[in-house]
């Protein structure tokens, strides 16, 4: 699970995922209008990429807390 600690590797697994969800949902679904199928794939690649920017945003804070935590200990030695 240690590839999921990377925000890249993650959306992009999520991205596969929901890519292949609509390429096998998508035709079999006749009640929605095409504009609706549109907007609903619209609206997760907006989810994708907000989840991707707060992820990256995540890992960068617990990076500079890592260093600042290393540096803290070696000026107490």
């Amino acid at each position: 699970m240690r590839f999921l600690k990377n925000p890249n590797i993650t959306v992009a697994v999520l991205a596969i995922y929901t890519s292949i969800m609509y390429i096998y949902l998508f035709p079999k679904n006749n009640e929605m209008s095409n504009t609706e199928k549109w907007v609903t794939i619209a609206v997760s690649c907006g989810i994708l990429v907000l989840l991707w920017v707060l992820l990256r945003r995540r890992k960068k804070l617990s990076e500079e807390r890592e260093r600042e935590m290393s540096r803290n200990k070696e000026s107490k030695e």
